[in-house]
């Protein structure tokens, strides 16, 4: 390690849970356009690309590139039937996110309880 270098720890500060897995879902979903896809395919069981362009609103290269990441992460699938690809949600890959994110929101110990209302 490089002197001055900050350490990274990659120890899970959960047992079972991958902060590098975290951070790549995460970061994946880090974009207002991956966040409409990823809305789209919640309500469609499966949507064509060219749909999904349509109904997204960027050009055919932007939404390709936004697919991209998405199913590099796992987020989405897809399903060469040519002509066309079928992208679907892979909900099953948001679980650990999902699982994180309700983990913050609700605090433990007493703070998670409400406040008593004054008397």
């Amino acid at each position: 390690m490089k002197q001055g270098a900050p350490r990274r720890s990659t120890r899970p500060s959960r047992p079972g849970e991958d902060p590098q897995r975290l951070a790549l879902l995460a970061k994946a979903l880090g974009h207002p356009a991956r966040i409409g896809i990823v809305r789209l395919l919640q309500a469609n069981a499966s949507c064509a690309g060219s749909d999904i362009v349509d109904r997204i609103g960027l050009a055919q290269s932007t939404t390709a590139e936004h697919l991209r990441i998405l199913r590099a992460a796992g987020i989405v699938l897809g399903e060469v039937d040519r002509p066309r690809t079928a992208y679907s949600l892979n909900p099953a890959m948001l679980a650990p996110l999902a699982e994180f994110l309700a983990g913050l929101a609700a605090p433990a110990g007493d703070e998670a309880r409400p406040p008593k209302p004054p008397v």
